[in-house]
């Protein structure tokens, strides 16, 4: 089909393409200005100092660089041409794509111009956006190449440069240079180069007055117009929302703004007729600043008085806009604050009748793109201005504690528009098929002149909207109404032009009826970019300053809490911001939309733990109430009542009773744990609104974060409740600490009801933690500070007299004495706290303690070593000779009281171990019956003939649940480790061996001793000797197990060598070193009853029972008490 020259200008199909370039080029030089001026980006080499003269010469000498005879002053940029030219080719080349902009746009409207095209924004919506979107385009393009500082330097560098590389200059320099210069004072060039234009640009701008000055109303006006409003006559609740022009009512009031201030700006001698002054006066009242692109804004009113102050004969529109200016400035905020108060309560309204009935959202949804509009320019409006805006009477103009509630109704909306796609499409095929498709064809036979094709494109238009009665929705179905929008786009070009055989102006109907189809046909099958065009807040990416303030507010402001959440969703907003034109930029925008995405969290993660731990320390306290030692008092008033009353005691303060805390008079009285307990539901509320959502592709889930701050302070807090000091040897008792752990557990436990939490792997995670010596942040955990405090206070207090081991009350006693130690043993040794220190570190807990324990015995066992190594020769004599032959060796033996004292103390930490793992088998056994039973059961099977390494593969399973083992095998472990490479294993053992007679017959040395009394009332010895039946026991086993020897032989060796020793006592003359001997013939006995390798028929051959039962009848006979049960 031939057509007319007016449908060759292609003005839709350059419009759209020019407006999109235009944006790309607008991102590029923004992206060029930018990297110039951060130290961090920009090139090197324009920091040099040795590039600063020959950059001082070609900004003094541009454009005119002659580099031939210049060779002199630019040394540096020869030596570095091909990095220049490299660095500067992406710089260059965003200064070639905006002169080809330049020149087309030139083109475009000029055409435009001769076409004497029609505009009218309700009318060719598509048109006169296109149209003002191009202007406004190329104004702020201009401006902002006005403030690339660096434009010269750049564009004469890569010049230079290029000339000394290639050896002739770049073909597009001239032009360029003379497009910089012309730009210099952007002001003067803008009204030169838009005075051809200014007839059209004014005709576009003054259709936007009707829907400009109804955006323009204030909150008073709205509310009386109940704008937003779903609530009527119930016969209007299902009557759809419509308009002469759809895309007006959802059109940005910031845009309009822009298009307003820019193009005036760009045409100020269309401000001569009046309603042009109306309109530019009204737009000059709304805001201070407009931005040109992203965070780069203009002045508007600076700048405008600067260019009416430059032309002659608007001396009165200089005057308007300082009126404009004040007025701005004294009512502006209040206007926005105003709308943003009203927009809160109006869509929160909104929101909730299309939760109830979505149904609603069909006939209703221009409503809703509406207010995602509305709420969109506020919050561009306030962030913008708290940005740029560095002075102000009363801070809080450009501030809202509340914006929260704004941003969380918007993704509230979008939310609710995404999940009823299906809906909102459903409604609207049959829409378009059975209303828009019949008024259309109505249209169309009522014009007076349809030329053949302008009707046949409308006919189609009727077709495709006709065919859609007879499809079904599927949700696999994609509609796609693109080329029927962009015929209708050709259309409104054709039919604008003067002369135009279907002028669009006198048949302003079927622009009307086109302006329904193109809406209901994209929210049919562009539904994303209708949300993007009247919600998108990508822009706020680079206004984190304002935001993050706003943010903090929202935190301090206990109402605001559940909507905080708000502010992170905003991130998501951010990939969107990027062009495809600025490739480069992508990692800087992924960066900070990240890392505001997780500033925002964080802070979001840090108030909800703290809230938490603050929670977990009342419950603490609460739980420290019901610990046994605080209920003496209790006790005691209870039986005080009982006697006549006295007056209370000076000092003495009264505690109340636990369980006080709950009881109140008046409900409207709030405790401390009422407000955290607000603040953890409103903040649950918040971090509960979506499991997870993404930011520039990366998956984001905010409760991870609350778990993960959650998980660093309790372990922290766990650590705090063991309130351990280094220097004063200072801890709670571990039953308190479990306490105390219980009401932490149990919080949050019960928090797991509150926010999507998996509170049992947070807390595994915890506990796990604890049973190793350094948690994840590698700080000390509750293993390493109770093995340093057992090792470091407990034991070595025992090992200087000041802690008795009292078998029978299965714990450590403190020795009355003037300077005793500063705890009392038995509170942390008992059985209730080793199953409470079992219950805290866990198993890996209690293999760490084991094998420090280990360590130190293997440590002693060396230095025992050594010690039979040095009196070798006697113990050999000892150990051969006869029984009548041993007074005369014993006095050659050296060092026999520390072979005895060093035993002892491997007893003491063998004795403590075992008293450990005794409450590591309780509370394995109640945790896991089921596979205890089990190891005890594999434990019990083990012979002596079955293998070594099966055996003690055995006893280390057994061990690990506290399972007591005829070998131990942490101790085989540890005494293994100590062996020494230049001592043979024949050698090593011969020691072992002689280190148990050693032992043997050192016994006796114990009598002289005064503390070796025995005390029936502690089943033990006063200098804990009694531990060495248990040393001897389990060293033995373990000393001959790691040499493969018999057990069993060389105990008997060691019983049969103590036995003749003890009974040469009897024979000794020197009553003092005869004074406990009845004491320390006990140890014969407890030996044998701690071994399962030894009887006590084995006992008798060698020492006679009677004198065992004499000596138990003596000691309790000198020590009046209870008598030990043996």
């Amino acid at each position: 089909m031939a057509l007319p020259s007016v449908y060759g200008d292609k003005l839709a199909e350059k419009l759209t393409l020019l407006n999109e370039r235009g944006r790309g080029v607008l991102v590029r030089v923004y992206n060029l200005k930018k990297t110039c001026s951060d130290p961090r980006t920009r090139p090197a080499f324009l920091g040099d100092k040795a590039m600063e003269a020959s950059a001082k010469f070609i900004l003094k000498k541009f454009p005119h660089l002659d580099v031939r005879s210049s060779t002199q002053h630019l040394g540096p940029v020869h030596r570095d041409r091909g990095d220049i030219v490299r660095a500067l080719a992406p710089f260059y080349q965003t200064f070639l794509d905006v002169l080809e902009f330049r020149d087309h746009v030139y083109e475009l409207l000029n055409t435009i111009d001769a076409s004497q095209c029609f505009f009218d924004i309700h009318i060719n919506y598509d048109l006169t956006k296109g149209y003002l979107d191009l202007v406004v385009t190329y104004v702020s393009l201009v401006l902002l190449l006005a403030r690339a500082e660096e434009r010269r330097l750049l564009l004469g560098l890569y010049q230079c440069a290029h000339e000394m590389s290639h050896g002739a200059s770049e073909p597009s320099f001239p032009r360029l240079a003379q497009m910089v210069l012309e730009y210099e004072h952007p002001l003067k060039k803008l009204p030169e180069e838009f005075g051809p234009h200014t007839k059209a640009v004014s005709s576009a701008l003054l259709s936007l007055r009707a829907p400009f000055l109804r955006r323009c109303r204030d909150a008073e006006l709205w509310r009386q117009e109940q704008l937003l409003s779903l609530l009527g006559p119930a016969g209007d609740m299902l009557s759809p929302v419509t308009s002469d022009s759809m895309a007006c009512e959802y059109l940005s009031l910031e845009v309009m703004e822009r298009w307003i201030i820019l193009g005036f700006l760009a045409c100020p001698g269309a401000l001569g007729t009046p309603p042009c002054q109306e309109l530019w006066r009204q737009a000059l009242r709304g805001s201070l600043f407009v931005p040109l692109v992203r965070d780069e804004a203009v002045a508007v009113h600076r700048v405008t008085e600067e260019l009416l102050g430059g032309l002659k004969g608007y001396g009165k529109r200089v005057a308007d806009v300082k009126e404009c200016r004040e007025h701005a400035a004294a009512h502006s905020p209040a206007l926005h604050r105003g709308r943003r108060s009203f927009l809160r309560g109006a869509v929160r309204e909104l929101a909730a009748l299309l939760e109830d009935q979505p149904g609603l959202l069909g006939p209703k949804a221009l409503l809703v793109f509406v207010a995602l509009s509305l709420c969109r320019d506020e919050v561009s409006w306030l962030s913008r201005h708290a940005e740029h805006v560095t002075k102000s009477k009363n801070p809080e103009d450009f501030s809202d504690s509340r914006l929260a509630e704004l941003l969380f109704a918007l993704e509230q909306l979008r939310a609710l528009v995404r999940r009823h796609l299906r809906l909102l499409r459903r409604y609207h095929r049959h829409y378009l098929a059975r209303f828009d498709a019949l008024v259309l064809s109505d249209v169309i036979q009522n014009l007076s002149v349809c030329p053949e094709e302008e009707s046949v494109i409308l006919s189609s238009f009727v077709s495709s909207l006709s065919a859609l009665a007879a499809k079904e929705v599927d949700e696999q179905e994609q509609f796609d109404f693109t080329a029927l929008r962009l015929d209708w786009f050709r259309l409104q070009a054709y039919t604008s032009v003067a002369k135009a055989a279907l002028p669009l102006s006198s048949n302003a109907d079927v622009g009307r009826a086109m302006s329904l189809v193109v809406f209901h046909t994209r929210l049919l099958d562009r539904p994303e970019e209708l949300l993007d065009e009247t919600s998108d807040l990508s822009h706020l990416c680079f206004y984190p300053r304002p935001l993050e303030r706003m943010f903090a507010q929202t935190l301090d402001e206990p109402s605001m809490l559940r909507f905080a959440i708000a502010f992170p969703l905003l991130c998501a907003h951010f990939s969107r911001c990027q062009h495809p034109m600025c490739p480069e930029e992508y990692p800087q925008l992924e960066k900070a939309a990240l890392g505001l995405c997780h500033k925002f969290l964080e802070e979001l993660a840090r108030v909800g733990s703290g809230c938490v731990l603050d929670a977990c320390a009342e419950q603490h306290n609460l739980s420290q109430q019901l610990l046994p030692k605080h209920c003496a008092a209790t006790i005691s008033r209870a039986r005080v009542k009982k006697t006549p009353k006295q007056p209370p005691r000076k000092g003495d303060p009264q505690r109340d009773k636990p369980g006080t805390e709950s009881h109140r008079r008046d409900r409207t009285l709030t405790t401390n744990m009422d407000k955290l307990h607000l603040t953890l539901a409103e903040l649950s509320l918040s971090l509960n609104h979506v499991p997870n959502f993404t930011v520039f592709g990366h998956t984001v889930t905010p409760a991870e974060y609350l778990s993960s701050h959650l998980e660093a302070r309790l372990t922290k807090a766990i650590v705090a409740m063991a309130g351990y000091s280094q220097a004063s040897q200072e801890v709670a008792r571990p039953s308190e600490v479990l306490a105390g752990l219980g009401a932490y557990m149990g919080l949050v436990q019960r928090l797991g009801h509150l926010v999507a939490l998996d509170t049992a792997r947070l807390l595994r995670t915890v506990l796990l933690q604890q049973s190793h010596p350094r948690d994840g942040s590698g700080q000390p955990t509750l293993t390493a500070i109770y093995t340093d405090w057992y090792l470091e206070a407990l034991l070595r207090q025992a090992s200087t007299g000041a802690v008795l081991l009292s078998p029978a009350l299965q714990a450590f006693t403190t020795v009355p004495r003037e300077e005793q130690p500063p705890f009392s043993a038995a509170e942390f040794s008992d059985v209730s706290e080793m199953r409470a220190l079992a219950e805290l570190i866990g198993p890996y807990g209690m293999r760490f303690l084991s094998e420090n324990l280990m360590w130190h015995v293997g440590s002693q066992v060396a230095e025992l070593k050594k010690l039979v190594v040095e009196n070798m020769d006697t113990l050999v004599q000892l150990r051969c000779c006869r029984a009548e032959q041993r007074p005369a060796l014993l006095p050659r033996l050296s060092s026999a009281e520390n072979v005895l004292k060093r035993m002892t103390i491997i007893g003491e930490i063998l004795s403590f171990r075992a008293m450990a793992q005794q409450g590591l088998r309780e509370v394995f056994s109640q945790h896991c019956p089921f596979l205890m039973g089990p190891i005890e059961c594999l434990a019990d099977v083990v012979t002596p003939d079955t293998d070594i390494q099966v055996t003690l593969s055995i006893f280390e399973l057994a061990s690990a649940a506290g399972v007591p083992c005829e070998v131990d095998p942490a101790l085989v472990t540890a005494l293994a480790g100590h062996r020494t490479e230049a001592v043979s294993p024949e050698e090593d053992y011969k020691v072992s061996c002689l280190l148990l007679v050693f032992v043997a017959v050192s016994l006796p040395l114990l009598a002289a001793d005064p503390a070796s009394l025995y005390n029936p009332e502690l089943d033990g010895h006063n200098n804990n000797v009694h531990c060495l039946a248990k040393a001897i026991v389990q060293l033995s086993a373990a000393l001959f197990t790691v040499h493969g020897k018999n057990i069993e032989t060389h105990l008997k060796e060691f019983l049969l060598l103590a036995s003749s020793s003890l009974l040469q006592l009897a024979q000794e003359p020197d009553k003092v070193r005869l004074r406990n001997q009845d004491s320390i013939v006990l140890l014969l006995h407890l030996i044998v009853a701690e071994s399962s390798f030894l009887t006590l028929d084995m006992l008798e051959s060698c020492f006679p029972y009677v004198l065992l039962r004499n000596a138990f009848r003596q000691v309790c006979r000198e020590t009046p008490g209870r008598a030990p049960q043996h």
